[in-house]
């Protein structure tokens, strides 16, 4: 794994070598990874997740991710921004989630921006930051993969600009890499290609 190349799996199949710390990361990896998210609420799930991620493992998300969606009623925007004191403390005391109250607080503070947006805005909005896969380079390892680009760092002003909190640039490229945006599984990964970036319309 020291040179960050691909690795044999269970199975034998190259994949990523972070998929293979945790039985999770193998589903997570070959089954949502890099393949393509629309829709308004589930965006706002992943964006909301990414945030609570910073400064941890994404491991610690994903193994949280049921108490996460039973938390903020499976992320539904509306509902989530008409969450109450009473919301929020519950929130600060849950143990099934992240008890960061500034997370808490600017996910509650993004639902409430988003639900007075247009149907479809969100999910416009961050997809028109996709950029041309053939501009990409195929990464061979993961010294290859990038933490920041010009992308993220574009769609991070945006969403700050329309209000949005806990949207840093790599927190954004982020969920580029999680939303199928990008394609980052490496060059001879199993799940290299699996979803290509198409019709990256909402």
């Amino acid at each position: 794994m020291s040179d960050g190349a691909a690795l044999a799996g269970p199975d034998g199949a190259l994949r990523c070598p972070w998929a293979l710390s945790t039985a999770d990361y193998v589903t997570y990896h070959d089954e949502e990874w890099g393949r393509p998210v629309h829709g308004d609420q589930a965006l706002f799930e992943r964006l909301s997740l990414e945030a609570f991620q910073s400064g941890l493992s994404w491991i610690t998300i994903l193994r949280r991710r049921s108490g996460f969606r039973t938390a903020f009623a499976d992320f539904a925007i509306d509902a989530v921004a008409a969450f109450t004191e009473e919301d929020r403390a519950r929130l600060l005391a849950d143990p099934g989630i992240i008890r960061n109250r500034a997370k808490i607080d600017a996910t509650l503070a993004n639902a409430r921006v988003l639900a007075g947006w247009s149907p479809g805005d969100l999910d416009e909005l961050i997809w028109s930051h996709a950029p041309d896969p053939a501009a990409r380079t195929v990464p061979k390892t993961l010294a290859d993969v990038p933490a920041v680009t010009d992308e993220s760092t574009a769609l991070s002003k945006a969403l700050k600009k329309r209000g949005l909190r806990f949207v840093g640039p790599t927190t954004a490229y982020a969920l580029m890499q999680a939303c199928g945006l990008v394609d980052d599984h490496l060059e001879t990964c199993v799940s290299r290609g699996a979803a290509a970036v198409s019709g990256a319309q909402a």
